[in-house]
């Protein structure tokens, strides 16, 4: 299907029939021959995808992107949340492309570094210091080390209810993928529910001067009860460990300041990333002066290798960080992001509703980070339903494994959402009233990323 002209693409009810990706395919393949899984990430697999369907992409501008066999798509979670403005964004790339010709890394600090982190302070107010490095593993496990460093204390506290923190050993091993870390590993991370301050309080007595930290998104798909992060907060410091708050996600989209600045709760510690570079790799751990310096020079207690990385201050992704926190603020990117996702929830819900799926396919989340439930017959999460529901969408030209949005969006590309929700939604209804939505799926149903086997 060719989409250059996007608007109009879509004109049957059961959309989706003919819909293939024969150069897709073949790209896939040579992914997996050289790749594991065929993707650097393995939220980007084709497993994740209904099968044979999943576009490998050429190249991207704005909020569209278009696959090697020449489809265009609206696509929404671009590169996993961090791409919020857009694609090749005009005021991002010229700031890298600055910095292009001025090298990239050095044998000493570039002035670019403190300038970026005058900048990042500046938009961060609550925290003090701040380190960058690539990836928001490396910042979550930093964060880890340091409280357990400044704590004396071995177990880490994960909020159990958020999907991901880190690729490292005292997360990972606490999900289905746990193959070659160590038991012992494991055991020392200890898990709590989201929104239960008692019985956060009871895991603390229990493992009392065990815990060094508490670490979570501060906000996911619900918004934190009121007075539970300040609860957080007060149960961290009469206990003694460190408060991490985890804002690779809620980092901009929730407020410049992130969700410690919407709240008004301050961490100890927090990560940042995803949006801070828009696409460029650049994440940040920031926190308390007195923290943060134990893994500088200017203290007298025991060094803490906090962060060392060698491409962690490449200068054109610091650049890129600038522009993307310069832009939030002056253009107000923020508002607009929760205003094209409230718009957007509207339309999707609206048009659930009027096909007889409005219980079954379920928007939720805050505007400016939206995701999507399937639900079968029987209202339970389905990944058949929404195998079936993702090929419609690819075949309507919507590339949409959730529904967050960036700000590069417009109203015409809302819409047509919107069109072809609604006739994936009528194709949807005829599975519900099948009882079976096999009929409609083209092969194996989409897989969960944490999962024991292949």
């Amino acid at each position: 299907m060719d989409t250059e002209d996007i608007e109009g693409s879509v004109d049957t009810e059961d959309m989706g029939s003919e819909f293939s990706l024969p150069r897709s395919r073949l790209a896939n393949e040579r992914l997996h021959a050289l790749i594991p899984g065929g993707a650097h990430t393995y939220a980007k697999g084709d497993d994740q995808y209904p099968e044979h369907l999943a576009p490998v992409i050429d190249h991207g501008r704005g909020a569209h992107v278009w696959d090697v066999d020449g489809n265009r798509y609206i696509e929404y979670g671009s590169g996993l949340r961090s791409v919020s403005l857009g694609h090749a964004h005009p005021r991002v790339i010229e700031a890298v492309r600055r910095e292009l010709d001025r090298g990239s890394n050095f044998v000493r600090p570039s002035v670019v570094e403190v300038e970026a982190a005058e900048r990042f302070l500046a938009t961060v107010p609550t925290a003090e210091m701040v380190k960058f490095a690539k990836n928001g593993s490396d910042a979550t496990t930093a964060a880890i080390r340091l409280a357990r460093a400044v704590t004396g204390r071995p177990r880490v506290a994960i909020c159990g209810d958020h999907p991901f923190f880190s690729t490292d050993d005292w997360f990972i091993g606490t999900t289905p993928m746990a193959a070659g870390i160590p038991a012992a590993t494991t055991d020392l991370t200890v898990a709590f529910s989201y929104g239960d301050l008692a019985a956060t309080e009871e895991l603390l007595t229990r493992h009392q001067d065990e815990i060094a930290c508490l670490i979570l998104e501060p906000a996911t798909h619900t918004e934190p009860p009121p007075g539970y992060l300040a609860g957080l907060r007060e149960l961290a410091d009469r206990h003694g460990c460190v408060l991490i708050f985890d804002e690779m996600i809620t980092g901009l989209r929730w407020s410049e300041a992130g969700a410690q600045g919407l709240y008004g709760v301050t961490p100890d510690l927090s990560t940042f990333g995803k949006a801070l570079g828009n696409g460029f790799a650049v994440s940040a751990l920031a926190g308390r002066r007195d923290l943060m310096e134990r893994g500088g020079l200017r203290h007298s207690g025991e060094r803490v290798f906090l962060l060392s990385t060698t491409h962690g201050a490449e200068t054109h992704s610091l650049a890129a960080a600038m522009a993307v926190l310069t832009t939030y603020v002056e253009e107000g990117i923020t508002a607009r992001l929760h205003a094209l996702g409230e718009r957007l929830a509207a339309g999707v819900r609206e048009a659930a509703a009027g096909m007889g799926v409005g219980d079954h396919v379920v928007v939720r989340g805050r505007a400016s980070n939206l995701v999507f439930a399937t639900l079968d017959e029987k209202g339970q999460p389905s990944q058949e339903y929404r195998t079936l529901f993702l090929h419609r969408l690819l075949a309507g030209g919507v590339l949409a494994p959730s529904f967050v949005v960036s700000s590069a969006l417009t109203d015409t590309d809302i819409d047509h959402t919107v069109d072809v929700v609604a006739q994936a939604c009528a194709v949807y209804r005829k599975a519900l009233d099948a009882g079976d939505p096999t009929p409609w799926l083209t092969g194996r149903p989409v897989k969960p990323v944490f999962r024991r086997l292949a």
